[in-house]
């Protein structure tokens, strides 16, 4: 669950910020209307008789569908002195309700093999789901039952608290959090967006299921609700299928919303420091909303900034700062515009702060280049044809459109975009960026930090009595939908051919949209290629694909990708974007910045000296010490992985050295390259094949595969980080297995089993349901071709971190000698089988999952070699390989935070 957008920017990414408003939405409590309206075949917009309004669009790139209901509530609404209380409400969604409790709730969502989660903006909150689309019913059926029947109860809120309050702890252990949180109280005081929607700890302290209630009561109504469909569904019988379930829910009279009343600004400076091994210097502007005629300009402003050739980026590519980023976070009704740069730990902040107020002078002074607004509003409206790639970035642009923007659809964001001109945007600019109404933050890297306030006793209960049990019976309605596993339909049919020169090509045609994704990967282990002394050179020249190539210096060449409004990278991963119209050229880009990089001595020398600072501060910082800290507790002394670069070694570099080692890593005979999208696989091989034929491999193929080693001892490391409240726990172990032994299958179902599910694991229902100890708790495996690692995770304040070890220990064991029971094992076999269709339901994982079987010498179908597995596994089988594989006694733990009392 996510309440902050600033923190986590989940919710910017899904709603795909850049389409934008200019209309104010009708009252949600107005008369409605339940007319259907079909724009075409694929899209159905509704108003219910209760003022439910209803969007939903035919997808079928994938049998998936996403199921999006957003309210109308969010942060801004919350009573004064409970600024969480939305945010708590969402939490609360997930526990019971009439007719459905919590644990079923969980246990659904596994067997469907789906996927949900919920955010709480300041404006909103959404409750969404991803899973195969022949459980639509379920999903309409459980957000009916949320709509009209969440329980809130005393006690469900006594344990939820534990794991909100653990996610605030979270949270407020980052400076930069804590410095954008006071930035808000300064450009909205007085008015509902002057706190984040993430709430406090005293606020949760006092707030109680009667205020839960009445906030549910007043804002959780169908009047006040949109729920958008997208998937492989039947618009008309889906909208039936909406009216059965939602009709009988009443409408009820929201309250009235408080309109937003702005105060002056004062500049003012928010000076801390920071854990991290860079600081930053972030210029923050009030800006206009979503709502707002102007927000589309100030989108299109703050795209300006961020292009590669703007004189913002400028700072970077000369070596002024490291590194440079503008973004918008909207309001409904506001927004506050970031626009930073960095600086390494010892660097010179004010001049950094200098070099920043330079660029936004001359903006203002001299406006915005015209070919950079136009260059940004073709991206905005190219983003527009790459939303229909997935169904949940498509469901999230109507979510976005409709809800947070009041608009009809995307296409009316998109006429906002086309409507902008090179005067709107300097307008935006003159009128937001005042050095006069600015807060500027400034964060100093600093190994001295304090602790946060507030940031003790958060959460947590010794209270053992639960219902949330993942084997109980699940209601009528979804028994029967869930009894009967079968193998999913399979439906990438991708063409695989050989070039002369050894690229493995493959091809995925997809016409879900006019555009195409090519992904690559050169197989490479910088660990064994890159030469003795030279570690970091594999990492420098991968920051100088950025300047272009031989024939195309570095403006020539981003202006050519703007030209097309494609994006692009390059490096041992590389890969480009583009609208199919625009396939050849953008191929051409992509192989010239590939195989000819440009490779100037000015920018290897900007590079190498921003690399080298930046590495300094990097390796004082706790995160950085937790990773290594964890790679040496698992592999043995002298291991290749165990390299690191460092200053010393990065400036040690020649760029002789960074040439010498493109030539001989980047082969041809090493190379995978696929293709999914608008295109013929006899148009991506003749594309293919004109600008990467040429290309050639010299000598025998280097050794990239690390060899195996033995299970590591048993470990345990603290990472002191005294900025934060709360510790973040790694645990490890090496296997002794690989992902080509059949038994990684019987590990993997355990492993959902475990912590490896969700909230339908049993480590989630332990730690989080059952005790509120952390947000969060989870455990994963990663099978790689010679290595392959076990490992959990989870954060909680140090005073928990001995009671949620001990649940851990007694959840390994109990895997090792007991057989898991046949519920579970279904769960954990259902969820693997149905979530295969959602595992590749968009254009950008069909590419990176066909892309990674491939050169990972699996079969491309990978997922349904693993399912035959899956449907003949036993409890036993799951046991012994448990009990064969797993050592608790080889457990390496990293904690980064305060020191625990005991572990």
């Amino acid at each position: 669950m996510t309440s902050s957008p600033f923190k986590t920017l989940a919710w910017s990414i899904l709603l795909g910020v850049g389409l934008v408003s200019a209309s104010i939405p009708a009252r949600a409590d107005a008369p409605a209307t339940s007319k259907a309206v079909a724009n075409d075949n694929n899209v159905l917009h509704a108003t219910l008789d209760n003022g439910m309004r209803v969007v939903i669009v035919r997808e079928t790139l994938s049998p998936m569908v996403t199921t999006q209901i957003t309210y109308l509530a969010g942060g801004y609404q919350t009573p004064d002195g409970f600024p969480g209380t939305a945010h708590a409400l969402e939490h609360m969604m997930f526990r019971d309700s009439k007719g459905m409790t919590g644990a079923q709730l969980n246990e659904m969502t596994g067997k469907m093999g789906a996927d949900n989660n919920a955010f709480t903006t300041n404006d909103a909150t959404q409750y969404y789901f991803v899973a195969p689309s022949n459980y639509l019913d379920l999903l309409l059926r459980i957000e009916s039952t949320r709509m009209n029947g969440a329980l809130l109860t005393q006690q469900e809120w006594e344990r939820e608290r534990g794991a909100i309050e653990q996610e605030v702890s979270r949270d407020i252990s980052e400076p930069e959090f804590l410095a954008f949180q006071k930035a808000e109280r300064i450009l909205y005081a007085g008015t509902g967006y002057q706190d984040d929607p993430l709430g406090t700890r005293s606020s949760f302290g006092k707030t109680t299921a009667t205020d839960l209630q009445k906030f549910y009561q007043d804002w959780y109504t169908p009047n006040n609700a949109l729920l958008v469909i997208v998937g492989d569904v039947d618009p008309q019988q889906t909208l039936a299928k909406v009216r059965e379930l939602f009709d009988k829910i009443p409408k009820r009279t929201s309250p009235e919303r408080v309109a937003l009343k702005l105060q002056p600004v004062k500049p003012e400076t928010i000076a801390s420091t920071t854990p991290r091994g860079t600081g930053s210097v972030q210029f923050m502007y009030r800006m206009p909303g979503m709502m707002d005629k102007d927000n589309a300009a100030a989108q299109v402003l703050l795209d300006v900034l961020t292009n590669a050739r703007s004189s913002l980026s400028a700072l970077a590519v000369q070596g002024k700062v490291l590194s440079t980023n503008a973004q918008l976070q909207p309001f409904s009704y506001g927004g506050v515009g970031v626009i930073e740069v960095s600086f390494p730990k010892g660097g010179d902040a004010k001049k950094a702060q200098g070099d920043l107020e330079s660029v936004i002078d001359d903006l203002l002074k001299n406006g915005a280049p015209a070919d950079l607004v136009e260059a940004s509003k073709r991206s905005e409206i190219a983003q527009a044809e790459f939303n229909k790639n997935s169904a949940v970035t498509l469901a999230s642009a109507w979510s976005q459109s409709i809800a947070w923007m009041g608009l009809n659809s995307p296409e009316e964001a998109e006429e906002q975009i086309r409507n902008v001109s090179v005067d709107d945007v300097n307008r935006i600019a003159r009128q937001y960026l005042k050095s006069s109404e600015r807060v500027t933050v400034v964060l100093t890297p600093d190994e001295n930090g304090k602790r946060p306030p507030d940031s003790s006793g958060f959460g947590g209960s010794e209270s053992f009595n639960s219902n949330d049990r993942l084997d109980g019976p699940l209601p009528d309605w979804a028994t029967e939908k869930l009894s009967k596993l079968e193998m999913p339909r399979w439906t990438l049919a991708p063409v695989e051919m050989k070039l002369d020169n050894g690229i493995r090509l493959i091809v995925q045609p997809a016409s879900i949209s006019k555009t195409v994704t090519v992904m690559g990967h050169i197989d490479n282990n910088p660990k064994l290629q890159e030469p003795s002394g030279k570690d970091g050179v594999s990492r420098l020249l991968g920051s100088l694909f950025d300047y272009g190539s031989a024939t195309l210096d570095r403006d020539a060449f981003h202006k050519a990708l703007d030209d097309i409004s494609a994006t692009e990278n390059g490096g041992t991963d590389f890969g480009v974007a583009a609208l199919s119209n625009q396939f050849d050229r953008a191929v051409q880009l992509l192989a010239d910045n590939e195989l000819h990089p440009a490779l100037p001595k000015e920018g290897f020398d900007v590079q190498q000296e921003t690399l080298a600072r930046a590495l300094a501060g990097e390796m004082q910082s706790p995160q950085y010490k937790m990773m290594k800290a964890l790679r040496a507790g698992l592999l043995p002394a002298g291991d290749p992985d165990l390299r690191l670069p460092t200053p010393d070694s990065i400036g040690s570099l020649s760029l002789q050295d960074v040439k010498d080692y493109h030539a001989k890593t980047y082969r041809p005979d090493l190379t995978t390259i696929v293709v999914v999208g608008d295109v013929t696989p006899e148009q991506a091989k003749a594309t293919v094949q004109r600008y990467f034929g040429q290309w050639k491999a010299e000598g025998p193929k280097p050794d990239v595969i690390s060899k195996s080693v033995p299970v590591n001892p048993t470990g345990y490391v603290v990472i002191d980080n005294p900025y934060a409240s709360q510790d973040q726990v790694l645990t490890g172990q090496m296997l002794a297995l690989t992902m080509h032994n059949p038994d990684r299958y019987a590990l993997q179902l355990g492993n959902n089993v475990l912590g490896g599910n969700g909230f339908a694991s049993r480590l989630m229902t332990d730690i989080r349901v059952k005790h509120g100890y952390a947000y969060g708790a989870g455990s994963g495996m990663h099978f790689d071709r010679s290595r392959s690692i076990f490992f959990i995770q989870y954060g909680s304040d140090p005073d928990k971190v001995a009671p949620v070890n001990a649940l851990i220990r007694q959840n390994l064991v109990d895997m090792q000698t007991t057989p898991i029971k046949q519920s579970e094992l279904d769960n954990a076999r259902q969820y693997e089988i149905r979530s295969i269709p959602v595992g590749v339901s968009s254009i950008s994982s069909i590419a990176r999952s066909l892309l990674d079987w491939a050169w990972h010498g699996e079969p491309l179908n990978q997922p349904m070699v693993a399912a035959k597995h899956y449907f003949t596994l036993t409890p036993a089988q799951v046991q012994a390989a448990f009990k064969k594989y797993l050592k608790p006694e080889s457990l390496m733990q990293v904690v980064q935070g305060p020191p625990p009392a005991k572990h």
